[in-house]
């Protein structure tokens, strides 16, 4: 984990990033709002009309507004560029779990303890739908980035997935039947009672209570952390969801669980003070970070960077999984380094830029970034070494660099691997390895 901000405040319940600007809102279980710049390490603003914790914040995609929820029973619209709260919402029976704007209609999802879902137009300042059928609180409710759905968890233990196509049909556009359509649906009455969102699946497995549970942002699955501290991967089609399989490994309640947005990754973080990745296709924890006295109570990813924030008992960090520089080394006017699997070589004296190898994936999906290479011009070889932060985990590859090749499709070379901290070419022939208990071999 590379931290890139840090900050010391009461306990952070909620977390949201900005789309375009360094910024990020957490929100506090002593009722304040703060809004900083994490590129400066300043706080920007404060906001403190909640009475009481606030637990669900999240930036607009593209108006200069936020939205809280908080224990006071109330959800507010925020203009930062005015730096005032706009209106509040009132419905809400009990404390406000989450808040989240729909990317593309004018709607703002809540989750709360009165057991309901809503689902309120920010433009009219009215509710729209109430959703029922939890019968615990509902930790979480998310819309879906591309779908007409909702999916919420609860302390019933279950976890539902919600088709809300009738309420879009009905309120924000007239779809692909036209005017007249629309205005014929909207006419009918409906028998049974409201249509405007109908639950599509129950998922159920969670020993206790759900805490959290997101959308994957581009495939038909579903993650959830629990009071079981269990983490479970759904997988959903038009008919059915079942469930993946289970990340086993937290010992106490899972408060929070996301997709990596552009890995096959699954971030979680848990009342045990420790943050876990885990491989999505092996159900494998790959990392660990702890903090010594801090439960981590939520998580955030950002929409188009590779940073994450994780809010916890004293404050919230930003950081990012991995370095994004490659690892590289050169050799007189030859510059090596890695780019998506291949060994590349750069000629700096003719620009040209070949691949040179394939790098292998150890059997997974996920392999942890290389953070040093070692370059031997005698055996035309490389060392690869991966610091994954833990002596355990850490390895070193010994690739030999064929001395065919072809730029258009470049060989899989099968490399000799062992585990180490670090490991450089000391000689022609040998090489020297720091070992996990730090002793030179």
């Amino acid at each position: 984990m590379l931290t890139k901000f840090e900050t010391k405040s009461a306990r952070v319940k909620g977390l949201a990033f900005h789309a375009v600007r360094p910024w990020i809102l957490a929100s506090l279980h002593n009722g304040v709002i703060q809004l900083w710049d994490y590129r400066m390490h300043t706080q920007i603003d404060r906001y403190d009309e909640h009475d009481g914790p606030v637990r669900g914040i999240e930036f607009h995609r593209s108006q200069p507004l936020f939205v809280s929820g908080g224990d006071d029973y109330k959800i507010k619209v925020w203009n930062y560029k005015q730096k005032k709260c706009l209106f509040t919402l009132l419905g809400h029976l009990d404390y406000v779990r989450t808040c989240s704007f729909h990317l593309e209609y004018p709607w703002i999802l809540s989750a709360s303890d009165d057991q309901t879902i809503r689902v309120w137009n920010w433009q009219s300042r009215t509710c729209l739908c109430v959703i029922t059928g939890h019968n615990h609180y509902v930790m979480c409710a998310r819309f879906h980035s591309s779908e007409d759905l909702i999916v919420s968890a609860s302390l019933d233990q279950t976890i539902r997935v919600w088709d809300i196509s009738g309420l879009r049909k009905k309120t924000a556009q007239p779809g692909v039947g036209g005017l007249e359509d629309h205005l014929k649906n909207t006419a009918q009455p409906d028998l049974f009672g409201s249509s405007d969102a109908i639950v599509r699946h129950v998922l159920e497995g969670h020993d206790r209570g759900v805490n959290w549970v997101a959308f994957h942002p581009t495939m038909p699955l579903i993650v959830s952390g629990a009071d079981d501290r269990q983490v479970k991967l759904w997988r959903m089609n038009e008919s059915k969801a079942w469930e993946v399989d289970t990340c086993r490994g937290h010992y106490n309640n899972v408060s929070c669980v996301l997709f990596h947005p552009r890995q096959d990754l699954i971030l979680s973080n848990s009342e045990d003070k420790s943050i876990r990745v885990w491989d999505m296709s092996k159900r494998t924890a790959v990392n660990t970070f702890r903090r010594e006295h801090d439960r981590f109570w939520m998580m955030a990813a950002h929409p188009t960077l590779n940073l994450f924030a994780a809010g916890h008992d004293s404050g919230l960090i930003v950081f990012k999984l991995e370095k994004e520089r490659p690892a590289y080394t050169s050799y007189q006017s030859k510059l090596f380094y890695l780019k998506d699997r291949y060994l590349r070589v750069y000629e700096m004296g003719t620009s040209r830029d070949v691949a040179v190898m394939q790098i292998k994936k150890n059997g997974s999906s996920y392999r942890p970034p290389v953070t040093q290479m070692s370059y031997n011009f005698a055996e035309h070889a490389v060392l690869l070494t991966t610091n994954t932060g833990s002596a355990e985990t850490s390895a070193y590859e010994l690739y030999a660099i064929p001395k065919d090749v072809d730029a258009s499709n470049p060989e899989a070379v099968e490399p000799r691997r062992s585990s180490g901290i670090a490991a450089v070419w000391v000689a022609r022939n040998r090489f020297a390895v720091l070992d996990k208990t730090h002793q030179v071999s």
